[in-house]
C-alpha cells in the first residue's frame, strides 16, 4: 500500500542546518560528489560553506588513511560562517574513511558505508584488526550498510562497452543519489552537469545518470532508511546575483577586475605549487581580458618575470605558498629597492619545508614580514573569507600602484579551497584604479617623491627624456645613482619604511563586532574569521561579555588598532601557528594577549574557540 502524505511527513527530520562529509580514496570522486551536492543545496536557497580536504601525497596506497580525499558541506537556513565542526552524516567509501573520520562525527550521527569494501585486506590497510561493522565500535550511531559497488554494477550490467573498472568509477554517483534522497534534493542540476561535462562520451553520461537515479531510488525503497532530513531555504538574503566561489577563484577575479579598472594589461608569472596553482589555471583561461600568464621554470624566474613586467608598465602579480616565498625572497627585496608595484599572493600551507602541502596553516606571517635581508618593509594584507579574497586582491593592487611598492596578500589553504555564496558586485560600483605614468621630462628624477605618499614616479621604459637605470645596489634618493655614502643609505632605507607606514592613513580603521568595551576581545586574521565569529556570537547569546575584531591589514596595522585593543580587559588571539600575530601585537602595543594555537593542518572548530572564550570568561 502506498505511503500517505501524513505518514511521509512523520519521517521528515527538519533541521536548521546539516553537515555532511564524503570521504574515500582519492580516485573515488569525493570532490566531484561534494561539489555537486553543494550546488544542489545552493540552488534550493540554502546557505553553504564547504571544506575540501585533499591527500598530502600525490598517490598514496589505495585503501589507506594517507590516501583519503574528503569533502565537507555545511548547508542551512541561516548564515553560515564555517563548514561546520562535526558532521551529522558521514559517507565512508571504505574502512580507512570510517577510521579517519569516526571521531569527528556527531554522537548519534548517520554513517553510510560501502559494505563491499570491508574486506579483510582493506580492513588491514586501514588499521583494523576486526570488522567495526560486526562489533560494538559503532555503537550509538545510525549505521547504513549499503553495497555501493554491487548496486552500481547491477545498474550498469547491460552496458557492455564499459569495463568493470569503469563501472566502479560511477559508485560515487550512487552515493550522491542516496544523499540527494536523504536531504530531499532534486537530481536535475547534476543530470545536466553530466550531460555537459561528458558530452563527448555519451556512455559515461548514461552510466552516471543511471547510477545517480539508482542511488536516489534505493533511498526511497530500502526499508533501512526510515527518515529524510529537510533543511529549509535561507530567508532574508540580500537581493542580487550570487555564485559559489572559492578563495583562489576570487583572487583570479580580483586580479582581472583590478587590471580592467586600471585599463592595463595583467601579467601573471608563477611556478605551480600547492595550493596556489588554481590561480594560474584560472587566469590562463581569461586571455580575452588582456591577461598574460607565464609558467616559469622555478620560483625565482617567476618573481623575476613579474619584476620585469612591472618595470614595463603593466599590472604584475604572482602567487605561491611558503616554500615559494622563501625562494622569491631575494627578488622580492629587489622589487623593494626598485620600488615597483606588484602583488604577491601567499596561499599558506603547513610547513616547514614540504610539510603538509594540501593542509592549511597561518605560519608565514613572520616570514613575509621579516624574511628578507636588510630593512625591507613590504605592506601585508590578509583576506578573511573566500569572497573577501576578491576585495583584498583589488585593494592590494590599489596600494601597490598608489605607493609604488610590492604588496603581499596572505590567504591560506582553507579559504583558498573552501567555497561560499558570493554576491557578484556591480562592476560600475567598483571605483577606477588610477594609474599615472610619468611622461613629462621636465625636472624628472627616477626617485623623486610624491609629498603625500612618498611614491616615486612610474616611468615606462622608452618614454622620451625619462631614461633611467635601476638596480639592487644602495642608491641616493632622488637621482637613484649608486651611492655607498652611509647617510644616503640610511636616508633611503628610512624613506622606504616611512612610505609603508603612511599606508595607515589610506586603509580603513579597525572595526569591532560586538560591544565597544567588554571583558574579552577575540582578535583574528586570515581564515580563522568564520570560527571566531560563530564562537563569539554563540558566547554573546549566552550573556558572555565578548567582542571580536578581524585584522585585514597586518603591515601597517590600522592606525586605531592600539586604541581598540586598549578598551578590553582581556585579548585572545586564535591562530593556526604558535603565536605570530600575538607576538607582533605585543611588540607594537602595550597589551598582553592570551593565545589559542593549533598546528594540525586543520582549521579551528567553532567549539575550540568557544571553549577558550568560556574559560577566560570564567
Amino acid at each position: 500500500m502506498a505511503e500517505t502524505a501524513e505518514e511521509r511527513a512523520k519521517t521528515l527530520d527538519e533541521r536548521e542546518s546539516v553537515v555532511i562529509r564524503f570521504s574515500g580514496d582519492s580516485g573515488d570522486g569525493m570532490q566531484l560528489t561534494g561539489d555537486q551536492f553543494t550546488n544542489a543545496a545552493a540552488i534550493l536557497g540554502n546557505d553553504v560553506s564547504t571544506f575540501p580536504d585533499f591527500p598530502a601525497e600525490i598517490r598514496a596506497p589505495v585503501g589507506t588513511v594517507a590516501g583519503l580525499s574528503g569533502f565537507q558541506v555545511n548547508f542551512g537556513a541561516s548564515e553560515l560562517y564555517t563548514a561546520g565542526d562535526a558532521p551529522q552524516v558521514l559517507v565512508a567509501m571504505n574502512p580507512a574513511a570510517l577510521r579517519a573520520n569516526l571521531n569527528d562525527l556527531e554522537p548519534g550521527g548517520v554513517i553510510i558505508v560501502n559494505v563491499d569494501t570491508f574486506t579483510r585486506n582493506n580492513l588491514r590497510k586501514a588499521g583494523y584488526e576486526d570488522n567495526p561493522l560486526e562489533d560494538d565500535t559503532l555503537q550509538g550511531y545510525e549505521i547504513q550498510q549499503v553495497p555501493l559497488t554491487t548496486l552500481t554494477r547491477k545498474a550498469l550490467e547491460d552496458l557492455d562497452e564499459l569495463s568493470t573498472q569503469q563501472k566502479d568509477l560511477c559508485k560515487n554517483a550512487f552515493a550522491l543519489g542516496l544523499a540527494f534522497w536523504m536531504f530531499d534534493r532534486p537530481l536535475d542540476h547534476t543530470l545536466r552537469f553530466y550531460e555537459k561535462k561528458f558530452a563527448k562520451r555519451p556512455q559515461v553520461v548514461e552510466a552516471n545518470t543511471r547510477v545517480l537515479k539508482a542511488g536516489y531510488h534505493y533511498g526511497e525503497t530500502a526499508e533501512t532508511f526510515q527518515r529524510q532530513m529537510k533543511v529549509p531555504r535561507r530567508e532574508m538574503v540580500e537581493p542580487g546575483e550570487y555564485r559559489r566561489i572559492t578563495g583562489n577563484e576570487a583572487v583570479v577575479l580580483g586580479m582581472v577586475t583590478a587590471s580592467t579598472k586600471a585599463h592595463k594589461a595583467l601579467f601573471y608569472g608563477s611556478y605551480p605549487i600547492t595550493p596556489a596553482t588554481p590561480i594560474l589555471e584560472g587566469l590562463a583561461a581569461l586571455k580575452n581580458f588582456n591577461v598574460h600568464t607565464f609558467q616559469a621554470e622555478d620560483e625565482i624566474a617567476a618573481m623575476g618575470s613579474v619584476i620585469g613586467a612591472a618595470f614595463g608598465g603593466v599590472l604584475a602579480a604572482t602567487a605561491t605558498s611558503g616554500p615559494g616565498i622563501a625562494l622569491k625572497s631575494e627578488a622580492m627585496n629587489l622589487a623593494v629597492v626598485l620600488e615597483l608595484p606588484m602583488v604577491i599572493v601567499n596561499v599558506q600551507r603547513g610547513g616547514p619545508s614540504t610539510g603538509l602541502p594540501t593542509k592549511t596553516e597561518q605560519a608565514d606571517l613572520l616570514q613575509v614580514m621579516y624574511g628578507r635581508n636588510g630593512e625591507s618593509p613590504i605592506p601585508v594584507l590578509a583576506a578573511a573569507t573566500a569572497g573577501d579574497c576578491f576585495d583584498m586582491t583589488v585593494q592590494a593592487f590599489r596600494i601597490a600602484v598608489r605607493y609604488m611598492t610590492p604588496v603581499i596578500l596572505l590567504t591560506d589553504g582553507y579559504i583558498a579551497n573552501s567555497s561560499e555564496p558570493w554576491k557578484i558586485p556591480d562592476p560600475d560600483s567598483i571605483p577606477p584604479l588610477v594609474v599615472e605614468h610619468r611622461t613629462d621630462p621636465e625636472g624628472y628624477l627616477p626617485y623623486m617623491r610624491d609629498p603625500e605618499t612618498l611614491a616615486r614616479p612610474w616611468a615606462i621604459p622608452g618614454t622620451p627624456g625619462l631614461e633611467h637605470r635601476i638596480g639592487g645596489l644602495s642608491k641616493k634618493d632622488g637621482t637613484g645613482n649608486v651611492s655607498y655614502m652611509p647617510q644616503d643609505h640610511e636616508y633611503i632605507v628610512k624613506t622606504r619604511a616611512m612610505k609603508v607606514e603612511r599606508i595607515a592613513e589610506y586603509i580603513p580603521l579597525q572595526e569591532v563586532s560586538g560591544p565597544e568595551q567588554a571583558d574579552l576581545l577575540v582578535v583574528g586574521w586570515g581564515g580563522t574569521y568564520g570560527a571566531i565569529r560563530a564562537a563569539v556570537e554563540l558566547a554573546q547569546r549566552q550573556g558572555i561579555s565578548v567582542a571580536s575584531t578581524h585584522i585585514r591589514y597586518l603591515n601597517p596595522f590600522p592606525r586605531n588598532l592600539g586604541e581598540v585593543l586598549g578598551r578590553y580587559k582581556n585579548i585572545l588571539v586564535p591562530e593556526l601557528n604558535l603565536g605570530q600575530l600575538a607576538l607582533l601585537l605585543q611588540a607594537h602595543f602595550p597589551v598582553r594577549v592570551q593565545q589559542l594555537n593549533k598546528v594540525q593542518g586543520q582549521p579551528f572548530q567553532i567549539r575550540e574557540v568557544y571553549n577558550q572564550i568560556k574559560e577566560i570568561a570564567g
